[in-house]
This record gives structure tokens, sequence and C-alpha cells, in this order.
């Protein structure tokens, strides 16, 4: 590893000259693109010189603490463990800004939520889930935007769709893709039975039109009558959309704005998102089993967390660690960042361990 620092210190100090030198002055893109690579090395070079600062003043005050003056030996020693919490810190700081960073982490996110199995109370959960997750939103100061929603009709959701804007939304909200499982008694239940239910979630980066693109032939839009409120403008006109693409036979389908080409935008917003995902998936299917079994790997048909309202209890199972009572009302309020923090702390081990730092 101190070998890779001492390379990643030398290239960010060739950089500063090669953006001094006469060709780089009277060449915008490459002064720029020399600027932009220096701007990347820039924390792990400051880090990593303040670590070999305290290293030489770690071994100044070794060297004291074997001196012949006892108090000025006890004076070093005590210096010595400080330094050495400083130095330990500084290296595991390091380690973290070697890892490679996920380029969609401050992207903003596409959340599906769909019920699964368990009926009408599979529905009223996805439900409690959009709240969770929107709640979580607010408590962050994001902004979040209702997509696409296909309710039951008893305040539950077959399946709705929803972006949540904000800096590092994905960072944050990637590791909650997976199945959802919830045990209580449904308030359709007469008999007092618990019942299983469940709900997938899928956390999808947003993606520029750059970033994928679709060619209008690949593309089918049919539009149709809006079955949703809206007035007489949504049910007499076709306002909504549905997008059919023809190479993956992937469908989506929105229909909650009030003019068609909102809803083609929306459509179209989900569609790339999914490919996008898709993609995703089949580039990590060629990296080690290591890599794919890590905390955020968002496999669709890993069972990720229960919600055991009984027990007044949640679980997740990637960290197993179980929540109780106050706790469990407050995460399904949208408190959920001690999870995430927990799942980001075990993600970024197994990462480093993958990678040998």
């Amino acid at each position: 590893m101190l070998d890779k620092l001492e390379g990643i210190q030398a290239r960010y100090e060739e950089l500063g000259e090669l953006m001094a030198q006469p060709d780089a002055l009277a060449d915008y893109e490459l002064l720029r693109d020399y600027g932009q690579e220096r701007a990347e090395l820039e924390a792990v070079v400051g880090t990593y010189q303040r670590y070999k600062v305290l290293r030489d003043e770690l071994e100044g005050a070794r060297a004291l603490a074997s001196t012949d003056d006892p108090e000025m030996a006890d004076m070093a020693r005590d210096e010595v463990t400080h330094l050495e919490e400083k130095l330990q810190a500084q290296w595991e700081e390091l380690r973290q800004l070697l890892l490679p960073r996920d380029p969609n982490d401050d992207k903003n996110v596409i959340v599906e939520v769909r019920a699964g199995t368990g009926g009408d109370e599979a529905g009223l959960f996805a439900a409690e889930l959009f709240r969770m997750y929107t709640r979580y939103a607010e408590l962050h100061h994001w902004k979040h935007e209702l997509l696409s929603a296909n309710e039951t009709g008893i305040g539950g959701y077959k399946e709705v769709i929803f972006m949540i804007k904000g800096k590092g939304a994905y960072s944050r909200l990637k590791y909650e893709s997976g199945v959802h499982r919830v045990q209580r008694v449904p308030v359709t239940e007469s008999s007092g039975r618990i019942h299983t239910s469940t709900a997938t979630v899928a956390v999808l980066p947003e993606v520029d039109d750059v970033e994928i693109d679709i060619p209008d032939k690949d593309i089918e839009m049919e539009v149709y009558r809006s079955a949703g409120a809206g007035g007489q403008n949504v049910q007499k006109n076709s306002t909504a959309v549905r997008l059919r693409h023809l190479p993956t036979g992937l469908v989506v389908q929105c229909q909650d704005e009030r003019s068609q080409l909102q809803n083609r935008v929306r459509a179209m917003s989900i569609l790339r998102a999914r490919l996008y995902d898709i993609e995703q998936r089949k580039r990590d299917e060629q990296i080690t089993e290591e890599r794919r079994s890590q905390v955020g790997s968002a496999e669709r048909s890993e069972k990720i967390r229960t919600y055991n309202f009984p027990q007044s209890r949640i679980t997740d199972h990637r960290i197993d660690q179980s929540y109780y009572g106050f706790k469990m009302q407050s995460i399904l309020s949208g408190e959920l960042d001690d999870i995430l923090d927990e799942l980001a702390t075990r993600d970024q081990a197994e990462k480093l361990q993958a990678v040998g730092l």
C-alpha cells in the first residue's frame, strides 16, 4: 500500500509540472484533463503527507521515550500513545480513500417498490415502505417526486415508482434494494392470525441521456386514457403513456401527469434507469465471488430485512442486527441512518478485503 501511495504522490507532482508546460498552457482541453486528474488525487496526497508527518513525529517520540530522564521518558510515552492513535486513524482514512469510488454515488435515485406475496397486505406494506423512504428524504432535505403509482384501492400499492433528488442519495439508498418481509396481523384478518407478506425494493441511479442511448426504433409507444384521478382532462384525453423496449421486452408506463409529453419524459427516465441497471448487473457477473457477495450487491431475490410487528422488531439480515420498540417506529418514520451507516461500514470493509488493502 505504501508503494501505491508513493506512486500516487509522484503522479500528483508530475501533473503539477505538466500543467506548467507550454503545450498544456496552449491547449485548454489538455490543461483541463490534467487539472481534473490532479484534483482527484489531491485528497489522497494530502492525507498521505499528514500521515508521513505523524510517522516522523512518532519516531521522534519513541526515541525520547528511551531517554535516561524519567520525567521526559514518561511525557514521551504519553505522546507515543497519542500519536499511535492518530497515525492509525490516518492510515484507515488512506485505506478508504484508495477504494474505487462508485461513480453513481452522487446521483439522484429512482426507487421502485412493488407488492410481493401476501395480497392486499403486501400492497399496504408497499405503501408503508413508500412513506418510510419519502420521510427519509424529507429528513435529509431532499426532494421526492412521484413518477408512477398503481393503487390497490384500500390505501396500498401494487407498484409505486418515485424519484428522490439529493446529492449522495444513491450512496445511501442503494443498500435498500432487495426483498423486505413483514410479519403482522393484517387489518383484513378477522381471526387474528399473523401473516407474512413481502415487498421488493429496487433502487436505481438516475441516468442521463448520454449514458444510455435508446434509439427511437427500439421504442414502441402506446397512449391510453388514464384510470387515475385528475378530472375531465385525464379521463377524456389519452394522456397516459406505455413504452415497450423492443430489444429487451421491458415495459414502462406513466399516467400521473396531465400531459402525454410529461408522462413520456417520466417513462423514458425510468426505462433508462432500468436498462442501466441491467448493464451494471451484467458487469457485476464478471467480477470475483467475494465482490459479488458484498453488502449492497442488490440481489433482488435476497431477503434483506424483516419487520415483525408482534415482537416490535426490525431485523436486517445482512448485518444480523435487530432494533426494537421505539427504534422500530423511528425507522418506519424514516430514521434509517443507523442501519445504513452499518451497511456502508460493512460494505467498505469487504471492498478493502477484496482489493487487498
